[in-house]
């Protein structure tokens, strides 16, 4: 079952472009949406541990999750609920839809104990979703802000990709751009600043020459 909040105009927006796109997604962002599973395998979620997926679309980065990590309490925000329909189904499938709770927020502003009854987590984690989301500046100061002590924030999404051809870079671009999708080219020095403001501490990492960036916030 889904939480509630209220109406979200970005919202509209994701549930018209995934509307379609939802049931095939999976299939076709595994050729390009890298280094997801080594920002999962990279949790460490601690034993019996939760962790929030922040933009968790089709559901597949928490099932994946819930596999690597059977002891966590898994929970998932999105602000389409097309897309939280699909998770749903996907976890029942897996056999883990008793354990993931899902819920309908803005991630730039939420309440995790009205959505789920917690205040914060072990772990939160956002994939190939800040470059999606137009205050996600916001949305990651918010996500720190309901980490618990000693909590990580992991993000992983599009590197600036300036060790690629530039005739690649060239068409990534003008496709992402068509989806509504901006890499942030600033992440890293953006995620440094949140770190700093929190008292907490930042890490980068580079993956397949730039094409993917993987950044952790970690509270003390």
């Amino acid at each position: 079952m889904f939480g509630k909040a209220k109406a979200i105009d970005h919202g509209s927006l994701m549930d018209r472009v995934y509307r379609r796109q939802r049931h095939f997604y999976d299939a076709t962002r595994k050729y390009y949406l890298l280094g997801r599973d080594e920002m999962i395998a990279g949790l460490r979620i601690p034993l019996g541990g939760s962790v929030l997926e922040i933009g968790c679309g089709t559901g597949r980065n928490l099932i994946k999750t819930m596999n690597q990590f059977p002891s966590a309490e898994p929970y998932g925000i999105d602000i389409s609920r097309e897309m939280l329909v699909t998770a749903q189904k996907a976890a029942e499938r897996a056999g883990l839809g008793d354990r993931l709770r899902l819920a309908y927020a803005d991630a730039a502003r939420f309440d995790p104990e009205a959505l789920f009854g917690r205040k914060d987590f072990d772990r939160i984690f956002i994939s190939y979703a800040v470059s999606m989301i137009p205050q996600w500046q916001a949305v990651m100061r918010e996500a720190v802000a309901h980490l618990a002590p000693g909590g990580e924030l992991h993000v992983v999404d599009f590197g600036d990709l300036e060790r690629l051809p530039r005739w690649f870079r060239a068409a990534l671009y003008q496709w992402l751009e068509w989806f509504h999708v901006t890499p942030r080219n600033d992440l890293f020095e953006i995620a440094g600043t949140i770190a700093a403001d929190a008292g907490a501490q930042a890490e980068t990492r580079v993956l397949y020459r730039g094409f993917a960036w993987i950044s952790v916030i970690r509270r003390r």
